[in-house]
């Protein structure tokens, strides 16, 4: 990826099913898919790269890297951090060195840096922040808009509903977790806006750090559920330790139903800053008896999750993996 410019999503109106692609097509991370001329005749791979596809918009004729700042010029702010480098100091907050619990998958590894009109956001998004100085202090606010090259508008943050002093300069952590992407970047608070409505300015950022998260990855978590089993039924206490959308472990007191029975279970995760309650429907894959505790291991796979339940489950998975603790 070495060669490449700036990535930036595909146009879906020049793209045709069945058609030569008119140029080569990379995933967030310089991967290339697709040669140019490629003709593509399935409909979901089709789909797959007008959603997830990107393709290198830089001139034929562009200056070799070494002698290319980046971002480019046309994307450099003066409201942004100097520089193209990562504070030292911000390198571990943002940098993709976390390590999945379950098999030591390293969740990080396929991330890449990308400016900012590479990133698909939507007005309404949910951004989290996390006060750099002090990590304990974190706040939920949505994306109300941006001044491209000036500054991202926000809504105010909030402290039990009321709004919080937000100190001109104050630098943040920004994460966001839109679909099966993670982002972060860092930002400094350029001013806070108290009327018409409260809202708050951050710098615009040079570059955000993009992180696909894989289905299979799992969350490590700490939430107590009520799993339902067996017929007749049986139901007992949980304390979830892993999750995934696939499915999740955790350890039960007593041995309840058999492998392969079917059942619920229910938990509250907090995502995007609301409480949600979810009912899913499971089957029993593994029962193992731990050997320090009279306690047993359980492995549920959901099944026939709601299209809601999938969508909530995902923002929860995805931001406890993608977020730093």
């Amino acid at each position: 990826m070495s060669q490449l410019g700036a990535l930036t999503p595909v146009d879906k109106e020049q793209l045709k099913l069945g058609q030569a692609l008119p140029k080569a097509i990379f995933d967030a991370w310089g991967n290339m898919l697709h040669e140019a001329g490629a003709i593509i005749t399935n409909i979901d791979e089709f789909n797959l790269i007008i959603e997830d596809g990107y393709i290198d918009d830089s001139p034929a004729d562009a200056v070799p890297e070494e002698q290319t700042p980046l971002p480019k010029a046309s994307q450099a702010s003066s409201f942004s951090q100097p520089g193209t480098k990562i504070d030292p100091k911000l390198e571990p907050i943002l940098s993709t060195t976390n390590s999945v619990a379950t098999g030591g998958a390293d969740l990080n590894k396929e991330s890449v840096m990308l400016d900012l009109d590479s990133v698909r956001w939507h007005v309404g998004e949910t951004f989290f922040l996390q006060v750099h100085d002090n990590a304990s202090i974190r706040y939920t606010v949505r994306l109300i808009g941006f001044v491209k090259n000036q500054s991202i508008l926000v809504t105010a943050p909030k402290i039990d509903g009321r709004g919080a002093i937000i100190r001109d300069g104050q630098t943040f952590i920004v994460r966001a977790f839109p679909g099966k992407k993670a982002y972060a970047f860092t930002a400094s608070a350029l001013k806070s806006v108290y009327t018409p409505h409260a809202y708050l300015h951050l710098s615009y950022p040079k570059l955000v750090r993009c992180t696909a998260i894989r289905q299979s990855s799992r969350a490590t978590v700490k939430i107590i559920a009520s799993v339902t089993i067996g017929n007749p039924e049986q139901t007992a206490a949980a304390v979830l330790s892993d999750i995934s959308m696939g499915g999740t472990s955790g350890l039960i007191k007593q041995e309840i139903g058999k492998k392969n029975d079917n059942g619920t279970i229910k938990f509250k995760i907090t995502t995007a800053g609301e409480d949600a309650y979810l009912t899913l429907p499971i089957i029993v894959r593994s029962i193992v008896e731990t050997e320090n505790t009279q306690e047993f291991r359980y492995g549920f796979e959901f099944v026939n999750m709601p299209t809601q339940s999938k969508i909530i489950l995902s923002s929860f998975v995805h931001q406890t993996l993608a977020e730093i603790e």
